[in-house]
């Protein structure tokens, strides 16, 4: 378990299902001192902060806190959930019209408290939102960022790994582009077992064809719109995504993930906000990792950024 080496206070907007499993998640993990759980209904948020709260005092020592928007003042980490959440057959582009007036309104909220820290962007469309709250708070850059493909990221290691049957530690990949149907799955960088995936596959005796490729990608793409098909929703999994990049900034354990940043001509793409290999500290985004893409890739990227900037007018 994490250790808390000074105090460290987290604020988090929105106590929907993502925005508690988020608390829930730091809470346990012990990432720290205070967490203060923010949002427009009050009597959800203190239900869900009692519930939290209640559980087996020696589990956890981090205080769940009823919170307002004052409480900003003086945090680490600010993380933005507030919105409403994908219904059955939605993309994650089919909620700007009303998330982007909510992420408006709370980034007025925030420039009034705020005095240090970074902002943690999960809310969908999460590129959208993470370029139009970079550009309303005005913080430096690296402090405003967005979650990205760091799910997409987990869900690709996770169908790659019951693939080959391999712990999902053993696996390693990552997802670029958009948070949403245009994500590109960058099959070059994939290794299993710490060797590039044609060279396991031919170690293994493994037949992998293009159309095992794609039954993969479509698995991955699609995962997201099962889950809401299935059960309404998805906070779990991006609950504990948040939660490991909540561990590198306030445990400052530098990990490199694939989350959401307004790009500056990298790979010729720029003013647009779109997830590339990052490092994540205390700092924030410290910076983007420019890894080699095929020509494909490369092209699959282009086409993110031109979709997404179809939205940002």
């Amino acid at each position: 378990m994490a250790k808390i080496t000074k105090y460290k206070k987290v604020c988090i907007i929105g106590a929907g299902f993502v925005g508690s499993s988020v608390a829930y998640a730091l809470m346990l993990r012990e990432l720290a001192d205070e967490i203060f759980l923010i949002d427009i209904n009050e009597k959800a948020m203190s239900a869900e902060v009692d519930d939290i709260q209640h559980g087996l005092p020696f589990i956890s020592k981090t205080k769940v806190i009823k919170g307002s928007y004052a409480d900003i003042s003086e945090s680490d980490l600010i993380i933005m959930t507030a919105g409403r959440n994908r219904r059955p057959n939605e993309s994650r582009l089919d909620l700007i019209k009303d998330n982007i007036q909510i992420a408006q309104s709370v980034s007025e909220e925030i420039n009034k408290y705020y005095t240090k820290g970074i902002v943690l962007v999960v809310s969908n469309p999460v590129d959208v939102i993470t370029y139009k709250m970079n550009k309303w708070l005005n913080l430096p850059k690296g402090k405003v960022f967005g979650t990205g493909c760091v799910l997409d990221s987990s869900r690709f290691s996770c169908v790659l790994a019951d693939y080959f049957d391999v712990p999902t530690d053993r696996v390693s990949c990552f997802v670029i582009g958009e948070h949403g149907a245009s994500m590109v799955l960058v099959w070059d960088r994939v290794q299993i077992n710490q060797l590039p995936l044609m060279e396991y596959c031919e170690k293994e005796g493994i037949t992998f064809t293009d159309a095992d490729k794609e039954n993969i990608e479509k698995a991955v793409r699609n995962m997201g719109t099962e889950i809401i098909a299935g059960k309404g929703k998805t906070h779990y999994g991006v609950a504990t995504c948040t939660c490991y990049l909540a561990d590198a900034i306030l445990g400052n354990r530098p990990i490199v993930a694939s989350v959401s940043d307004i790009l500056y001509d990298e790979y010729g793409v720029s003013d647009v906000a779109l997830s590339l290999p990052c490092v994540v500290n205390q700092n924030g985004l410290e910076r983007i990792i420019k890894e080699s893409l095929n020509e494909e890739e490369l092209k699959q990227l282009h086409a993110s950024a031109e979709i997404i900037k179809g939205f940002l007018v």
